[in-house]
């Protein structure tokens, strides 16, 4: 008797676990369906009306720029420079090359020309390069030995699955690129150096020149110890994650999530040539991918929370060794204790920050030192590239920038417009992070088994997260709709086939955890540009 009532109370439970399972699913859909119903509806009507209004905007805005007597010049000659950039990474070289292309009078200071060496902002995703094809720098991935990437090799316990990039649509030379970060840069300043109206000199910025509120241009130091000022109607800073002027433009918010332990392993065997790989290791990702023809490069990530451990005694080396060794796939093993032999390890410190828009007339802020994100995703410079491509279309039509408070006013709409493509990535890198990384509680370990299950699953499932994550598709409402479907996903596996009340816990607890992981992040970027996008053509 008493075995027929255990039996009956399992199947009662089983019964009521899956029920209540396929309750929520459909409850969850139906008010989904209701929401996407009616954001559309509201979201086409006001960007009809949005669309309307800043165009009557811009063209009052352009219009007021220029006199019957043509630009107003307020007295400056006409070999001053229109714009001044501060730093000459891959955001200022490039804007540098794209505005002088435009005709503007541009000076670039750049604290030192020498080819930088460094090991992050060295893997350039297909998104980027569109860009960089828009910005007409595609040549400066040639002649640096940079490698073509093809999607990304996902590595968790002792499976292994591949990603591809949805390039079917694209032409033959469309990619990702991986290369030396120092290399590339240096393409780029060649380039801008080069470039008609462009004067590259090295100098630091000291301070920025402020009139009553308004930026007007900047003290610089030259290399040989010269005091300079330089006036310029639009000053753009852009000197990278550790900016000192924007200090005085914002109050940034700096967050350090991570620091990476790099390496160069030398003729590594990857288990997928030209791709990125992801191995989800413990306590957090380890990364690896080529830098040219015979090196990749390895970055071991190490929680903010965790001490990194010291490389002067030896204790760096011991960790490597016996900690990160045994998780990597077998085909490196061999590259990655030569490297560790060697002993040129290095560790960078990992920095995000939400952007912040300045709001002092006659300054804007722009690549590492306006935004930053994870770089698990490797798509800072896809952000920055995006980002010029945006400010470029804006003042393409301004013949003259000398009204400092119009100029703000009018790239106010800048924030807005680069939002698709940066909130994209820097949600994904934040998300992905936090899934990835290993962790005791039991929901947050299901939803990481679900990531890279609902990976592995391959087409829709994983072409839409890649196509975000490259920067091919940049809509963040895909992008919380695809992070959902992995927690729906993960709360099925605990439930099917035989659900129970503790896994039903589980779910609901992973659920809440997913929601505690993305809600912050887009709360961060902005609810209202994310959900309401503005179009660049809606401006122009």
């Amino acid at each position: 008797m008493a075995s027929s009532i255990d039996v009956l109370i399992t199947k009662l439970n089983n019964y009521i676990g899956f029920t209540g399972f396929m309750g929520i699913g459909i409850a969850f859909l139906l008010c989904f369906a209701v929401f996407l119903l009616d954001y559309l509806s509201f979201a086409a009507k006001k960007k009809i009306k949005d669309e309307t209004r800043l165009k009557e905007e811009s063209e009052a805005r352009i219009n007021n720029s220029v006199t019957d007597e043509g630009p107003i010049s307020q007295g400056r000659a006409a070999g001053d420079p229109e714009i001044v950039i501060v730093g000459a990474g891959v955001a200022g070289a490039a804007l540098a090359c794209s505005l002088g292309k435009d005709g503007r009078r541009v000076l670039v200071i750049e604290r030192d020309l020498s080819e930088p060496d460094r090991i992050v902002g060295e893997l350039l995703q297909p998104g980027g390069y569109l860009k960089l094809v828009e910005l007409g720098l595609e040549d400066c991935v040639e002649g640096i030995d940079a490698q073509r990437v093809y999607g990304y090799g996902l590595f968790k316990d002792d499976k292994r699955t591949k990603v591809s990039y949805p390039l079917e649509n694209y032409r033959s030379d469309v990619s990702g690129r991986s290369f030396h970060n120092g290399r590339f840069i240096q393409r780029m300043r060649v380039k801008a150096a080069k470039t008609p109206n462009v004067r590259l000199e090295q100098g630091t910025v000291t301070s920025l020149i402020e009139e009553n509120g308004t930026v007007k241009g900047v003290n610089y130091k030259t290399k040989v110890g010269k005091q300079i000022t330089a006036y310029a109607p639009l000053t753009i800073v852009c000197d990278g994650c550790c900016s000192n002027p924007r200090r005085s433009l914002c109050n940034p918010k700096v967050d350090i999530p991570s620091s990476f332990v790099a390496l160069v392993l030398k003729n590594c065997q990857l288990p997928y040539p030209n791709h990125g790989h992801v191995i989800l290791a413990n306590p957090s990702p380890i990364l690896m991918y080529p830098i040219s023809s015979f090196e990749t490069r390895c970055l071991v990530d190490i929680p903010g929370r965790q001490k990194v451990p010291s490389i002067p005694t030896g204790e760096m080396a011991q960790y490597l060794k016996t900690v990160v060794l045994p998780q990597l796939p077998s085909e490196v093993h061999g590259a990655f204790i030569s490297a560790i032999e060697e002993g040129d390890i290095k560790v960078a410190t990992n920095r995000s920050m939400p952007a912040t828009p300045c709001s002092t007339p006659g300054a804007i802020l722009l690549g590492d030192a306006f935004n930053m994100r994870h770089p698990l995703t490797g798509g800072g410079m896809t952000v920055a590239l995006s980002d010029i491509v945006v400010l470029r279309k804006l003042l393409k039509p301004l013949d003259d920038l000398n009204d400092a408070a119009g100029l703000n006013e009018y790239l106010e709409v800048f924030y807005s417009l680069r939002k698709p493509v940066a909130s994209t990535i820097n949600t994904l890198a934040g998300a992905l992070y936090k899934v990835f990384t290993a962790s005791d509680d039991q929901a947050r370990a299901e939803l990481r088994q679900a990531c890279f299950d609902y990976l592995s699953l391959g087409g829709v499932f994983s072409n839409g997260p890649v196509a975000l994550l490259s920067g091919l598709n940049p809509k963040p409402l895909t992008l919380v709709m695809h992070f959902f479907a992995v927690a729906i996903y993960g709360v099925g596996r605990l439930l099917l086939p035989f659900p129970s009340l503790k896994r039903a816990l589980i779910g609901g607890k992973l659920i809440m955890d997913a929601t505690g992981i993305i809600f912050p992040i887009v709360k961060a970027e902005g609810i209202k540009q994310m959900v309401f996008p503005v179009s660049i053509d809606s401006i122009l």
